[in-house]
């Protein structure tokens, strides 16, 4: 029984779980992580979160699983924030922390 199987069980333990968000997966190319997005628009972690939670950023799986966003949507984010006027950003980012709630 090393597969985590246990008699009577119809699942593995590696197959337990709960998936919260159903997200495409990407090739590494249209992949990226999300601290690296992070670096990349120049905010935090958290706020990177905000940004999926918010359907700002695209959530993605590279080949390997691991969870990230895509590539277009932070180069689409990178060009927002490059065009976006300051009260624009503020704006946003009020309504984002109100739906964060």
């Amino acid at each position: 029984m090393d597969d985590g199987h246990r008699p009577g069980r119809p699942w593995s333990r590696s197959k337990r779980g709960y998936v919260l968000l159903k997200v495409d997966t990407v090739g590494d190319a249209a992949w990226m992580s999300q601290p690296e997005a992070a670096r990349r628009l120049g905010v935090t972690l958290i706020r990177v979160g905000m940004l999926i939670a918010n359907r700002c950023l695209i959530p993605a799986e590279n080949p390997a699983g691991q969870a990230g966003v895509t590539t277009a949507s932070v180069q689409a984010e990178e060009t927002w924030r490059v065009n976006a006027t300051r009260r624009a950003k503020l704006a946003r980012l009020l309504k984002d922390t109100i739906n964060w709630f």
